[in-house]
């Protein structure tokens, strides 16, 4: 009988299933559960199901069945990153996971043991809805790629803005102010494309510096980033991870970074 693992979340629907000996992802809009029920029903029959997110109530309601596993949502997402690291060669005892989904939680594990430390809003809904708020899109793989043409250069005040010819107490590079450039900047300054970089940059220093307090707290050194905001981001994974290595942390990205709960639910089953 074929398996599938569901991590239902309040952007995107991931699943994962079996082919070949290999697990396949795919996604879908949370907002289109008659997408996720047609692709199961053309290429399913009868298959076993896993499920976790905040949304995975709703979803077994409009599939119209109750015979489905439920998983929670960070023992799924533990299965899924401790699966991929193995696969990957990967080893850490003792890690902090950051999970970038709608919002970002982050937490520690080590070994069997785990435990949410902090999260916050900013996650890919910032992204998102700030993309569509300023340039009028919300389309995840137009933003990726117009981000990466962009400059943050008049889009973020940096410390050695501030500090002009002064002794510079940290690092003059790092951002003092996130668009706050914006107030000095002239008016046509600006591309599309630039307030999209500013919005990558602001998501991933953000989480970057979060992740950096938890791995602090518990005196550990990696620092896994998941989460469907990093696929194809390789603009959001280089800030995150230069910020990361600045503050003397290792930061991991694993292959599927989005779907470590579909994955994990999956293994389950």
């Amino acid at each position: 009988m074929s398996s599938i693992g569901i991590d239902a979340g309040g952007t995107l629907v991931k699943l994962a299933y079996w082919q070949d000996e290999e697990i396949v992802t795919t996604y879908f809009p949370s907002a289109r559960f008659d997408l996720v029920k047609e692709w199961i029903i053309t290429r399913f029959e009868n298959p076993k199901i896993c499920m976790t997110g905040g949304r995975a109530k709703q979803l077994e309601h409009f599939l119209g069945s109750e015979n489905y596993q439920y998983v929670v949502e960070f023992d799924a997402t533990i299965q899924g990153v401790m699966y991929q690291l193995k696969k990957s060669e990967l080893q850490t005892q003792e890690t902090i996971i950051t999970n970038i989904g709608t919002g970002t939680s982050i937490h520690y594990l080590n070994g069997n043991f785990h435990e949410r430390l902090a999260g916050t809003g900013i996650g890919g809904g910032t992204l998102l809805g700030l993309s569509k708020v300023l340039i009028g899109t919300d389309d995840f793989s137009e933003i990726v790629a117009k981000s990466e043409q962009g400059s943050r250069k008049w889009i973020d005040v940096r410390v050695e803005d501030i500090y002009q010819h002064n002794e510079l107490p940290i690092k003059g590079s790092l951002t003092a102010s996130n668009f706050g450039a914006l107030l000095t900047a002239d008016a046509n300054a600006n591309s599309s494309d630039d307030y999209l970089a500013g919005i990558q940059g602001m998501i991933g220093e953000v989480i970057s510096s979060l992740s950096i307090q938890a791995a602090d707290t518990k005196n550990c050194t990696d620092i896994i980033y998941i989460g469907t905001t990093l696929e194809n981001n390789e603009m959001l994974q280089k800030v995150i991870a230069s910020y990361t290595i600045l503050k003397d942390k290792n930061p991991l990205f694993l292959p599927q970074h989005g779907f470590s709960g579909a994955i994990g639910a999956l293994l389950t089953i």
